[in-house]
């Protein structure tokens, strides 16, 4: 029977979905399997399956929701695809309203902000020049780097914050999907608040020059910053965007918070089941989630059946490993609010260093 029929493996190869998106379709009811060892629990598609599995890769991509899918997939190898093309008409008409729709509001957003103008006014001083001890800058930044955004339509996302006030350095960074921040204790600079976006490439230079038990030197003049250790230099041009208030973004209501074993917490989330996030919330990619879910007893757990969806709070997984590995604590607190609330990470020795992140929508 196995060489008449695909396995999850190929299935996946071959679809575009993965093997975690073919595991919730079948749980969801809409791509069931053709056979499942009685024994293993592998899951094995009849050939016919392949193109189905294609048309709800599709299908999911432009936003479909499941419940339509499934009547697609239905009819699909039916005699009668008259219900089909009216679904697909359906969604199709529903996007355009919905972009006609988001293209006013844009309108309208975009005339407010000509008419508000612009009454910010850049932090950046003519010269900054302060000390920082190495091992202290380098862990701020290994706090916050894998925060960092990638995408090219926002360049004032793709580095790290460098944010100068009084003797402290605080860094920030974010990719809209989750934000980290920390600081370190500086000496020299006693002039008014300075900010500087490092772009990443320059940030892992800077990072790689931080080995020793020293102190470093980071000057910012105009948009170009140096760091300086010992007789190595590095330098560079700072991004030439301003950045948002982080300070606004990282003001979260105190939740629910539970103490984790890190190396505990962490196999249970590499090894513990996944569900599959909402394609448009992270980026437009689908995404791995894990599910937690915090007991009363202040404890928090993975969801061994991917949840019910009560409380759950459904998080990138791999974004979450990140987060726990940039914690650089044997134990952290991670902070719960309500399910649609960011998830706050912190140091139980330090309320200055934490990162947040978003929750994602558990699929329908």
């Amino acid at each position: 029977m196995e060489n008449e029929m695909l396995s999850i493996g190929e299935m996946a190869r071959d679809s575009g979905l993965n093997a975690s998106a073919l595991r919730f379709y079948d749980g969801a009811g809409v791509l069931v399997p053709a056979w499942v060892d009685p024994v293993s629990g592998y899951r094995w598609y009849g050939i016919g399956q392949l193109d189905e599995a294609r048309v709800l890769a599709r299908l999911r991509r432009a936003g479909m929701p499941l419940a339509d899918i499934r009547l697609v997939l239905a009819g699909w190898s039916g005699a009668d695809t008259d219900l089909v093309r009216r679904l697909l008409t359906a969604h199709l008409r529903r996007l355009e309203r919905g972009l006609a729709d988001a293209r006013s509001e844009f309108s309208t957003v975009r005339a407010l902000l000509e008419n508000r103008g612009d009454p910010m006014t850049s932090t950046r001083t003519p010269a900054v020049r302060l000390a920082v001890a190495a091992p202290e800058l380098a862990a701020a930044l290994d706090a916050v780097r894998f925060a960092a955004g990638t995408d090219p339509e926002l360049p004032m996302l793709g580095g790290v914050l460098f944010d100068i006030e009084g003797d402290t350095l605080h860094t920030a960074a974010t990719d809209r999907y989750r934000m980290a921040v920390a600081q370190a204790g500086t000496s020299g600079h006693d002039g008014p608040r300075a900010q500087a976006v490092v772009p990443s490439p320059l940030v892992d230079a800077m990072r790689a020059l931080l080995t020793g038990d020293g102190s470093a030197t980071i000057g910012l003049d105009g948009d170009r910053v140096v760091l300086e250790t010992g007789d190595r230099e590095v330098a560079g041009q700072c991004v030439d965007h301003d950045y948002p208030d982080y300070r606004r973004l990282v003001r979260l209501p105190t939740g629910t918070r539970c103490l984790v074993d890190v190396a505990d917490f962490r196999k249970a989330v590499e090894t513990g089941p996944t569900r599959l996030g909402e394609a448009r919330e992270q980026g437009g990619a689908p995404c791995e989630l894990s599910v937690l879910k915090v007991g009363g007893d202040g404890t928090v757990a993975v969801c061994e059946d991917g949840g019910d969806g009560r409380g759950d709070i459904a998080v990138n997984r791999a974004y979450l490993l990140h987060a726990l590995t940039a914690g650089a604590r044997e134990r952290l607190i991670l902070e719960f609010g309500a399910p649609t609330a960011p998830m706050a990470i912190r140091r139980p020795d330090s309320e200055h260093t934490f990162s947040i992140l978003m929750p994602v929508r558990l699929e329908d």
